[in-house]
């Protein structure tokens, strides 16, 4: 049933490796690299790397420095193993590429080692949520399946754990280091604007999302993304199209997952809610019917999922209005389908960095649904500025203030959400952070 990944097994016993970057990925890579024998070492500029004190205690005899990179001396390192946070497209990064060093991440050496079928899956938005729907659905089919890469354990983490296949999440900053992951079946969801901060334009984003399916045995597609290919309907999912094998459809006034025409799942069983959420379970299912998972264990992994932290998680009804933590929502495409997924007016709160996205294409959904938005962070004026006609806008100094506002003038049968279109950087060291803030908040309102 499944396949063998195919990639090409590789030792480097005879490299020498530098790892740049030890957060959790870095630390992962070196680990790996020294419990294998190969001589590794760690440069980190950070005075206080987040993970300094599991590399002394667990990897004796690796050095570190701390060192920015414009200092490296690369002249002793055949290879380098970049951690995603660092763009390949710096300058000196650059230059060692041009000076024939191999330049890496540890989804690569991950590749190069694993051989067991991989279900890669990328996208803008909703990843993270396929990636543990998928690993929901090989639980319930009884198969061991390693869950992580760009969501909880590193790729790496992973191998040597008995696994019989491997479910990674992968982001275009991982997909930018990896040539030789030949997954078993892999997507990219979506693409929309996002981190145009780091890619020279939406193409240059776009086409290192695609990269993944460049060497992947099959592919399934999303047949509602305009701006991506899909050439094969029958390896498709859709929400609006029935060409899709997998796709939405309706019988007796209430939407059902279905294949090719027969209806499987009622969306109403699914403890996740929203349309972005069935097109998850659509996608899902559509990936793990192509490594031959029966039905009866894609229906009973999708019913036993209850979603993720920070993801259009429920947290409080209070006086009639629900309170919604969308913290992951950090672009305005995951802000969108976090908007088109409620069946109530809105408050909005949103705010922190754009990265140079635009914003504009929330506009449509602001004049259908939100009734107001509370702006706050380094880039609310670009928000004003874009959303200017579309609803009522108000603006605030940070989240506790937005959260006491909204508390003032949302009504029963509204819902709050927080889905700031933008990342956390300019307040909160990340998404997560935030997302924990705004829950203290409300929980202090209950």
């Amino acid at each position: 049933m499944l396949a063998m990944n195919t990639s090409n097994r590789q030792l480097h016993a005879d490299q020498r490796y530098l790892v740049l970057g030890l957060g959790l990925s870095g630390f992962s890579s070196a680990r790996y690299l020294q419990q294998r024998g190969y001589a590794v070492e760690v440069q980190d500029d950070r005075e206080q790397p987040p993970c300094l004190e599991e590399l002394h205690e667990q990897c004796p005899g690796v050095v570190f420095r701390q060192q920015s990179l414009e200092a490296l001396d690369a002249g002793s390192f055949d290879c380098l193993v970049v951690s995603p946070g660092l763009s390949v497209r710096y300058p000196r990064l650059r230059e060692l590429a041009a000076q024939g060093k191999r330049i890496i991440g540890d989804i690569e050496l991950f590749a190069e080692a694993a051989d067991k079928p991989v279900v890669a899956i990328t996208g803008s938005n909703g990843k993270s949520t396929v990636t543990r729907l998928v690993g929901s659905i090989f639980e319930a089919a009884g198969i061991p399946a390693g869950v992580g890469g760009n969501i909880g354990v590193p790729a790496l983490d992973l191998l040597e754990k008995g696994y019989e296949c491997y479910v990674l999440e992968l982001s275009s900053f991982q997909l930018e280091t990896t040539q030789s992951l030949k997954p078993a079946v892999a997507t990219v969801l979506n693409a929309s604007e996002d981190h145009l901060d780091r890619y020279e334009d939406f193409e240059d984003y776009r086409s290192t999302k695609l990269s993944l399916l460049d060497h992947a045995d099959r592919v399934v597609c999303n047949l509602d993304a305009e701006n991506l290919p899909c050439k094969d309907p029958a390896h498709a999912f859709s929400l609006v199209d029935p060409r899709a094998a997998w796709h939405l459809t309706r019988q007796q006034g209430e939407y059902w997952l279905a294949h090719q025409g027969r209806a499987v799942l009622p969306v109403s069983s699914l403890r996740i809610q929203g349309r972005h959420n069935w097109a998850n379970a659509l996608a899902a299912m559509a990936l793990t019917a192509e490594l031959g998972i029966r039905e009866e264990a894609m229906i009973a992994g999708l019913q036993s999922f209850a979603g993720l932290p920070h993801r259009s998680e429920w947290l409080a009804e209070i006086g009639g209005v629900v309170w919604i933590n969308d913290s992951k929502g950090t672009n305005p495409g995951a802000t969108r389908a976090a908007i088109e997924g409620m069946d109530r007016p809105l408050v909005l709160l949103a705010g922190g960095q754009g990265k140079g996205a635009d914003m504009t294409v929330l506009q449509d959904a602001l004049r259908e649904q939100v009734k107001a938005a509370i702006l706050f962070g380094e880039d609310a004026d670009i928000l004003q500025q874009a959303w200017q006609g579309c609803c009522d806008i108000e603006r605030v100094e940070n989240l506790q203030q937005a959260v006491g506002r909204a508390h003032e003038i949302a009504r029963k049968g509204d819902a709050v959400l927080l889905s700031p279109a933008c990342a956390s950087f300019d307040q909160y060291p990340n998404f997560a952070e935030r997302g924990e803030h705004f829950r203290r908040l409300v929980e202090a309102m209950k």
